[in-house]
């Protein structure tokens, strides 16, 4: 989801809920303790430089059990944060503590705000010998050629 996907629905929406992939509620009390932008610019692992820019929201629980974060309030964060720090419309990553701060990309669908799974790649596949995931089918699937594959015809 991009920056201007969330301006987007907050506008009508009468609460901001969060959830994860497993289904789990982030606490209704929760803040959104950070907006901001995070670069980051390293080498893979085959020597390739990447820059890799996103729209970073932090969310903490506090033993503040009243606090609701109103639609509007987040709103006015984020356009803060645009003016401030020139957000542009990048891709958002949440912060989200559960055991340990995860990183987490984020979707929306049926008023709620879910945070999903990020995993990590080997970027560089081809140069540091990772197989590259093969195709797979099954082979029932396939259609059967009779008349072209006889004993001794050479197509085993």
């Amino acid at each position: 989801m991009k920056l201007s996907d969330i301006k987007n629905i907050l506008p009508d929406l009468d609460t901001v809920v969060f959830q994860l992939e497993n289904g789990t509620f982030v606490p209704e009390h929760f803040h959104v303790t950070e907006v901001g932008m995070i670069t980051k610019k390293f080498i893979d692992c085959g020597g390739t430089m990447r820059n890799e820019t996103v729209a970073n929201f932090q969310l903490w629980n506090a033993n503040d059990l009243d606090h609701r974060l109103k639609p509007t309030k987040l709103l006015n964060i984020i356009k803060l944060s645009e003016q401030k720090l020139g957000i542009e419309d990048l891709e958002i990553e949440v912060e989200y503590q559960v055991e340990t701060i995860g990183k987490y990309g984020l979707t929306f669908e049926n008023d709620i705000f879910t945070l999903t799974n990020k995993q990590t790649d080997c970027l560089a596949k081809d140069n540091c010998g990772v197989p590259i995931d093969m195709q797979k089918i099954n082979l029932s699937n396939l259609p059967i050629q009779a008349a072209s594959c006889t004993p001794g015809g050479g197509c085993c």
